[in-house]
């Protein structure tokens, strides 16, 4: 068996999907609000038809780079190679800050879920939060292959309840009955922030590469485990939903209550117990997952001298960038009293301006290097991978319109992000005076 840098095995096909599921997914937690901003006839059909425009296109895109370059960092050094340093620093900026974003709302949704089996949890939310913060560092630090054999058994925690709720839902005493598919009476701004929780349901495809060098047979391997993430997602989601729908919960209650109530209403106690203690197996494995895949960018940047050198530091014992996943840790812990809407727009605000990087990437390396072996390469032209792209572009800016023309409070994150984004030139900036006074110092320092 081959060994990873830190001497664990490498990751395998089953093994990485589920490090994948969980990256994107780590089940359909966190989708309760779908129903509140889409109504029971358009939350369906959003589900189903958002993936095919916004992730299919990403998870391409992803697969054609990460196969021209299966190295460590991922979609940092796809765009330093196709744009620049500068791009390249962008692109990792705005990964590492709406990541940070990203991290903090899975503790907090694993208190969610144990207040409901425990509502006193909730007077000990913030160590608990801290508990499961430094738990996934721990494990992170411990090496990628412990994270792998711990999202295949978090992943069965999480599907195998839903699975039993659609048996319930198809096999029940009433007849399985879904209104038709529709987006009539749905306002812009609640299709806007529709789909934004679906987008942030299925958004970190490429976060997964950043590992790549400690996959095993990397190209063939990340086919076919995104394959399966892919359609594991699609499938567990949709079953709910059309469980969600069947039983016509109220949407408030379910935003409220989240899934767990729909397994009293649908099952019994024993099943809104078993949904909730899926719930925090998925919020374990999503901070796991995630913050595998973040810890890396840090590293590679400290080796470009866009960061301090001590974050690319290795573990002696386990090989990992120890003091990287601590610095992520650190930022997290101070980050979990953000409301989870605020954090969804935040979150995919910086996520879509990091993905268009890289399909802009895609598009330079397939004019600069068309030669470049492409293990994967999409069956297109650049032409025609140009207007494949557009489709996600203009789904991320009909949610970003949605959104600002609302007469809630959405507009606050939006705005939020897109001064987030503009902070990558300053920090650009930073960096260039910072590198140019060492190097002068260095200069006199010879001289002398």
């Amino acid at each position: 068996m081959l060994k990873s840098r830190s001497g664990n095995k490498k990751l395998r096909v089953l093994t990485l999907a589920t490090v994948i599921y969980f990256t994107v997914s780590g089940g359909p937690y966190g989708l309760e609000p779908l129903l509140s901003f889409a109504g029971p006839q358009a939350s369906l059909l959003l589900l189903i038809v958002t993936p095919l425009l916004w992730d299919v296109p990403a998870m391409l895109a992803v697969l054609e780079l990460n196969s021209m370059m299966p190295v460590t960092g991922g979609y940092y050094e796809w765009v330093k190679r196709a744009m620049g340093l500068r791009f390249g620093f962008y692109e990792g900026w705005w990964t590492w800050l709406y990541t940070f974003v990203d991290l903090a709302i899975y503790p907090v949704l694993f208190v969610e879920y144990l207040s409901f089996l425990f509502p006193q949890a909730q007077a000990y939310k913030i160590p608990v939060c801290l508990i499961i913060v430094w738990l996934g560092a721990l494990l992170n630090i411990i090496g990628i292959s412990p994270v792998g054999k711990t999202t295949i058994l978090l992943s069965m925690v999480v599907i195998i309840p839903f699975i039993i709720l659609f048996g319930i839902t198809v096999f029940g005493t009433t007849p399985l009955h879904i209104s038709a598919p529709s987006l009539k009476g749905l306002s812009y701004s609640s299709i806007g922030m529709a789909l934004y929780t679906v987008m942030w349901n299925f958004f970190g495809w490429d976060n997964a590469t950043t590992y790549a060098e400690e996959v095993e047979q990397p190209v063939r391997t990340y086919v076919k485990s995104m394959f399966i993430a892919f359609i594991t997602v699609i499938v567990v989601y949709v079953m709910v939903i059309i469980s969600t729908l069947h039983f016509k919960i109220d949407a408030r209650v379910l935003d409220e209550g989240g899934f767990p109530v729909l397994g009293l209403l649908a099952g019994d106690k024993w099943l809104g117990n078993a949904i909730a203690i899926g719930g925090m197996a998925g919020a374990c494995g999503l901070y796991a997952s995630v913050l595998l895949s973040v810890s890396r960018v840090p590293e590679v940047m400290a080796s470009d001298r866009l960061l301090p050198k001590m974050i690319n530091w290795l573990h002696p014992k386990f090989g990992t960038p120890y003091i990287s996943i601590i610095v992520c840790a650190s930022v997290v812990s101070f980050m979990v009293l953000w409301s989870f809407e605020d954090l969804i727009v935040i979150d995919v605000t910086l996520y879509a301006a990091a993905l268009f990087l890289e399909f802009i990437s895609l598009l330079l390396l397939r004019i600069k290097k068309p030669l470049q072996p492409r293990p994967f390469r999409i069956p297109l032209p650049a032409w025609a991978l140009f207007g494949m792209f557009i489709i996600p572009v203009t789904v991320f800016f009909i949610a970003l319109s949605g959104v600002f023309i609302s007469q809630g409070n959405s507009i606050k994150p939006a705005l939020f992000a897109i001064v987030a984004l503009v902070s990558a030139e300053p920090a650009w900036q930073l960096i260039r005076l910072r590198k140019k006074i060492k190097r002068d110092y260095e200069i006199v320092q010879k001289r002398v």
